[in-house]
């Protein structure tokens, strides 16, 4: 049990959840807390899917603890929201286009209605943030009977180790870190999309077949992007009752389509570049994969219907908010940015929305410490973006740079190198290799046509 809000006197108490993978060891280290991405994904799920063989595998040196952190998982205990703000997902006369200051604003809207409803509920919406997160670490480690920790994160459970390594760095005895969130790093910045486009057009330049089919993706996306603004594309999707309802495909759906399909170097991305070529080429007969893709969900609740809202990933990532310096960086890039501003929405839309939830400038300084450190990077990671990631660690003298060559934003998976390394970092503090080399991706783009 945690307090939901320790700057409370008689905050309601939260209960957290785990699973241990015990040691296969007579002599265990610390114990290994893994520390889910999102903000919002839950450790216990993911120890079931395909990282499970890397919980079980590191179990050999230590305790392993897949934790569902606060407000995630079956540590939710607040109900999603349903807002009463709807998206409109047709187009008349009197009506806007669904362009980034209108979607902004629904959200707005719903964040507020949504915030009033949580805290009806009878939760504190202000004990969201990373810091009470990495306060509940210590929590769990005195839980635990641990000494210390040893965190192991992915993405957001990056930025949750680095908070926690400025909170707390005497209790913590070594850091797993793989594709690093800064926390000045929340929003992303739209110029990196642009360079990570670059490296992926570099990626395709190695098959001269492929580059001459895909001479210039950025140009290709930015032409489709246009051409919708121009004109949206009408569909009709199926209803459960065997009637149809219309549906404007706008040139937003499609930035946030794209923002969705960047992380990593896979088929979906080349799914993403089919999909504009054959905007491009003939709108009209794209119509039966837009309205398949539509009629899947992808957006509603988002980009279509009702706004529904979930409280921790919602508020942890406005409490981690923004420094001005990277606002302004933001809004100087943005306007000409390929999908705008929709890479990390709704942040910076929404920054400060929330009264007293902002962390401020102390928490988003970077962490500067001597804890022991591995940290995992992919040269083609399209969420959390390499030189950011450099940037993030800067001030850590005591790192292990690992650089997965062709690694996207999921790397943890992609070679059984990663395992490996992060055992042999366990034992000694150390790394005999810095550079894990993966196949060069495939695409799929040879069916382009």
């Amino acid at each position: 049990m945690v307090p939901e809000n320790r700057q409370r006197a008689g905050s309601r108490q939260l209960k957290l959840h785990y699973v241990r993978f015990p040691a296969h060891t007579d002599q265990p280290g610390s114990p290994v807390v893994y520390l889910a991405g999102g903000p919002g994904g839950s450790g216990i799920h993911t120890a079931k899917g395909p990282r499970y063989p890397l919980f079980t595998g590191l179990s050999q040196h230590a305790d392993v603890i897949a934790l569902d952190q606060r407000g995630t998982g079956l540590s939710a205990d607040m109900p999603n929201c349903v807002s009463k703000v709807v998206v409109p997902v047709t187009h008349s006369k009197d009506q806007q286009p669904l362009d980034e200051p209108k979607f902004s604003a629904l959200h707005q809207q719903a964040t507020q209605e949504c915030s009033q409803f949580w805290q009806q509920q009878g939760a504190d919406v202000l004990g969201y943030t990373t810091v009470q997160n990495a306060l509940d670490l210590d929590d769990l480690r005195q839980h635990l009977g641990a000494n210390k920790l040893t965190l192991w994160g992915i993405s957001y459970g990056t930025h949750l180790a680095l908070a926690a390594s400025k909170i707390m760095p005497e209790r913590l005895d070594k850091l797993i870190l793989a594709s690093v969130e800064g926390l000045d790093q929340t929003v992303k910045l739209p110029a990196q999309t642009s360079l990570y486009l670059q490296r992926v057009q570099q990626l395709i330049a190695l098959d001269p077949a492929q580059q001459a089919l895909w001479p210039d993706i950025a140009a290709l996306m930015q032409q489709v992007l246009t051409q919708l603004k121009r004109t949206p594309i009408e569909l009709n999707l199926p209803q459960a009752d065997g009637k149809t309802s219309p549906f404007l495909f706008q040139s937003l759906h499609l930035q946030l389509l794209t923002s969705m399909s960047l992380a990593d170097p896979n088929q979906r991305l080349g799914q993403l570049l089919q999909l504009y070529q054959g905007l491009q080429a003939q709108p009209e007969a794209m119509k039966p994969i837009l309205t398949e893709l539509i009629s899947s969900g992808i957006f509603d609740g988002f980009a279509a219907g009702p706004i529904q809202l979930r409280l921790m990933p919602l508020m942890t990532d406005l409490a981690s908010g923004i420094s001005p310096k990277r606002q302004l960086l933001f809004n100087q890039q943005q306007p000409s940015a390929l999908i705008g501003g929709m890479l990390n929405f709704p942040m910076p839309q929404l920054n400060g929305s929330i009264p007293g939830l902002d962390l401020g400038e102390a928490f988003r300084q970077e962490a500067t410490h001597a804890i022991p450190t591995l940290v995992f990077s992919g040269t083609l990671d399209g969420r959390t973006y390499l030189a950011e990631q450099q940037q993030a660690v800067a001030g850590l003298t005591a790192k292990q740079l690992v650089t997965v060559r062709y690694g996207g934003h999921n790397l943890l998976e992609s070679s059984p190198q990663v395992l490996k390394l992060i055992q042999q970092f366990l034992a000694s503090g150390k790394v005999d290799k810095h550079l894990i080399e993966l196949p060069i991706p495939d695409l799929q783009l040879s069916a382009a046509k």
